[in-house]
């Protein structure tokens, strides 16, 4: 009996995990015909005509509200890691950015984004959350667009710096990552460990940074030390490995790890594809290492 196609295929789709879109795209976006879109687009019409950005996000359950705010000044330090090891949107439009994840660029762009600040404690964030609400800059806690913040929805911490993924191979890696990262921040913020120090603009300095380079050559910590991308993720494996040992998942996060350090980001791979074939092996990198994860 023939197999069913796809079901991308059978509309003449394909399935193609991407940050942003390679190609260029001249045809108007079309919006969801919901109130919630339309006044999105009517307050930022250029920013929702470039908003071809895919993203990862990672749901990190937490006890209640109070530690998950003490989960978020905690992780914060380590976001731009995981934005340069998910570096997958190296091109828009037809041509190179320059930037490993240009989707962290074109994200950047809306009035409450990038790394969260830090709180003091539960009622500081929902009082400025509020205030952000009530003074018009969002329309609602939706556009929060913090790379990590509280669910409203669930009981978590989303976590959504990361670009989406070629493979299911690499997005375990960073459910993992995720997952030790909050389990160690609830763990230090029992334990009253000092919140790591970090000037916000060195922060935010990172974050781009981390965005324009992936993990090739050096990176920026949290506190603006130039450090190499082995030497920073090395920092981070060592901070989360109790974590990784009480879920079991050392030796799976560890393998992933060593896997993309030898063959480089998504972004790396898009690069080394264009190189040899053009926008046209681009295409076919992403859309079979989707649709055939072991294989990408």
């Amino acid at each position: 009996m023939p197999t069913a196609p796809p079901s991308a295929e059978a509309f003449g789709c394909r399935v193609a995990a991407c940050g942003a879109p390679p190609l260029k795209h001249s045809a108007p976006v079309p919006v969801t015909e919901t109130r919630r879109y339309l006044e999105l687009r009517e307050q930022a019409p250029q920013l929702v005509a470039e908003q071809l950005i895919n993203g990862m996000h990672i749901h990190v359950g937490v006890p209640d509200r109070d530690q998950g705010v003490a989960v978020l000044n905690r992780i914060r330090v380590w976001l731009p890691a995981l934005v340069g090891m998910a570096a997958n949107s190296p091109f828009w439009g037809g041509m190179d950015t320059g930037f490993a994840s240009w989707r962290t660029v074109v994200f950047g762009r809306w009035p409450v984004s990038g790394p969260p600040p830090r709180f003091d404690g539960l009622a500081d964030h929902e009082r400025r959350v509020r205030s952000l609400v009530a003074g018009g800059v969002i329309r609602d806690t939706g556009q929060i667009y913090w790379q990590a913040r509280l669910s409203e929805r669930y009981p978590t911490v989303e976590i959504r710096c990361a670009d989406v993924q070629l493979r299911a191979h690499d997005a375990v890696l960073f459910a993992g990552l995720a997952r030790a990262l909050v389990a160690t921040a609830l763990r230090e913020a029992e334990a009253a460990t000092p919140l790591p120090s970090c000037p916000p603009e060195m922060l935010q300095a990172a974050n781009w940074y981390a965005a324009r380079h992936g993990l090739g050559g050096a990176l920026l910590t949290a506190c603006g030390t130039r450090l190499s991308a082995r030497e920073l993720l090395d920092r981070l494996m060592h901070h989360i490995a109790p974590a990784l040992a009480e879920a079991g998942d050392t030796q799976a996060v560890t393998a992933r790890l060593t896997r993309l350090l030898r063959r480089g980001t998504p972004a790396d791979r898009q690069r080394h594809a264009y190189a040899h074939g053009g926008i046209r092996a681009v295409l076919d990198l992403i859309t079979a290492a989707t649709e055939r994860p072991g294989d990408g």
